[in-house]
């Protein structure tokens, strides 16, 4: 197997249990893995390939997005859509998104996590619950697969459409019993339990205003009969969220969760931007993971989730971009800096949130989240999944003093170095696994035919 020396780290932040920032730090690494983790000085001097960073580089564990729905890379700032809430967001959205391929799916999922991975993402899990035009979740899995990222793909769904009392138009929503039956294919056919799995699979029925309570208790039961199979939805994002559970289902979104099976270490729902202080109870005593998207929330004017008092309580706490159709951005850095900031607004105290609290949301709140073990720090028989930082560029000048507060207080929207399952994806802030300015091209060209078809 491979050896790997990567030397001379300016700062290398492990996110272990002593949460260890070591200067003039060093890993060594054997095929996927990581072996030591120490000073240049007391590491192996030789390996089949070394890394010299010269001491002008930041390392730290890849970063972890946990919510997402890249399909949507192809409809950033519609026009009819930039001023909307979000249920007229979407009313607005769904004729376009009807007009869906398979192509679109693949060559969105590249654009998606080209942006993410830039951005310092190494592990990701998209929310694809849309499928007109005999799209498939396979379609999303061979680009992921391609470009060379760890994957949790959510297998999504909606099934209750307008006819029924639902937000989608019945064009675009399946039949239950063809849901559960695909979700089961796929876990069969792609699912990996084994620690280090580069994929794992996600029931992912989308939210309490397009599908049906029996489809919500039956895609948790299948989850349930296979190991670590995941459970993810949305929950409580706006005001209007609210009113539809007491209004459909007499209750408020977390009891309507508790309802249907769907609280536990095995469940974590997006937003969660107007949970109670009994539901947030709940949450921490069931283990229930959040995915915080703080431009997305502002974006679409849904509030600020108290994401403070739900680390106050134990809640595992992520950070995920949200589609780029209400966030129009998919930088996971950046993403990153704005719950730092918005978690001290919200408090209107400084002490809201520290710098290291957010990236420690990115990392080991992400790997929480999704249940793994082996991703989120960097220790002897974790994953070898981590970026570096060059910390000689315009926005870091004079960011010497704390360079890993840096990364949050200052705006850095790039890295120059990732590794994901030990292999070089980006190399001198390039990605080796896409020609990018192909990729561009062609999202701008599908992009255009796809809204051209509605509009």
């Amino acid at each position: 197997m491979a050896t790997l020396l990567v030397k001379n780290i300016h700062t290398l932040v492990t996110m272990d249990a002593n949460r260890r920032e070591i200067t003039q730090g060093a890993l060594y690494i054997r095929d996927h893995l990581i072996e030591q983790v120490g000073t240049t000085e007391e590491l192996p001097q030789t390996a089949d390939e070394i890394l010299d960073l010269h001491n002008q580089y930041i390392v730290l564990p890849g970063l972890v997005n946990t919510h997402h729905h890249f399909y949507q890379t192809l409809t950033r700032v519609i026009p009819a859509a930039q001023n909307c809430t979000l249920f007229n967001w979407l009313k607005t959205l769904y004729p376009i998104w009807a007009n869906l391929t398979a192509d679109a799916v693949y060559l969105s999922t590249k654009m998606a996590l080209a942006e993410l991975i830039l951005s310092g993402c190494t592990t990701a899990s998209d929310h694809l619950y849309i499928y007109p035009n005999n799209c498939r979740l396979d379609d999303q899995i061979q680009a992921a697969q391609e470009m060379g990222v760890r994957f949790h793909p959510c297998r999504g769904s909606m099934s209750v459409g307008t006819s029924l009392g639902g937000l989608p138009p019945d064009s675009v929503v399946e039949k239950e019993a063809d849901i559960l039956k695909d979700s089961q294919r796929l876990i069969e056919q792609y699912h990996d339990r084994d620690r280090y799995s580069m994929l794992r699979l996600v029931l992912a029925p989308c939210s309490p205003f397009s599908v049906s309570p029996d489809l919500m208790k039956e895609s948790a039961i299948l989850a349930r009969s296979y190991p670590k199979v995941g459970l993810h939805s949305h929950l409580a994002e706006n005001q209007s969220d609210i009113t539809y559970s007491l209004e459909n289902f007499g209750m408020t979104p977390e009891d309507y969760a508790e309802s249907v099976g769907w609280l536990g270490e095995d469940v974590w729902h997006a937003h969660c931007v107007q949970l109670s202080e009994t539901a947030m109870q709940k949450f921490a005593q069931t283990g229930t993971g959040v995915t915080h998207c703080p431009c997305s929330n502002m974006r679409l004017a849904s509030g600020i989730a108290p994401i403070r008092r739900m680390l106050d309580l134990g809640i595992s706490v992520s950070i995920g971009v949200d589609g780029s159709a209400s966030n129009d951005s998919g930088n996971l850095l950046q993403e990153v800096r704005m719950a730092f900031l918005l978690a001290r607004v919200r408090e209107c105290k400084v002490d809201a949130m520290t710098a290291r609290e957010a990236l420690e949301m990115a990392t080991l709140g992400g790997a929480r989240v999704l249940g793994r073990d082996d991703i989120g720090s960097l220790e002897k028989g974790m994953a070898a999944d981590f970026i570096a930082i060059n910390l000689d560029r315009p926005q870091l000048a004079g960011a010497l003093h704390d360079p890993v507060a840096a990364l949050v207080l200052c705006q850095v929207d790039r890295v120059d170095y990732s590794f994901i399952h030990g292999k070089k994806i980006v190399d001198q802030g390039q990605l080796t696994t896409v020609e990018l300015e192909t990729l561009v091209e062609k999202t701008n060209h599908l992009a255009r035919k796809i809204v051209d078809a509605i509009i």
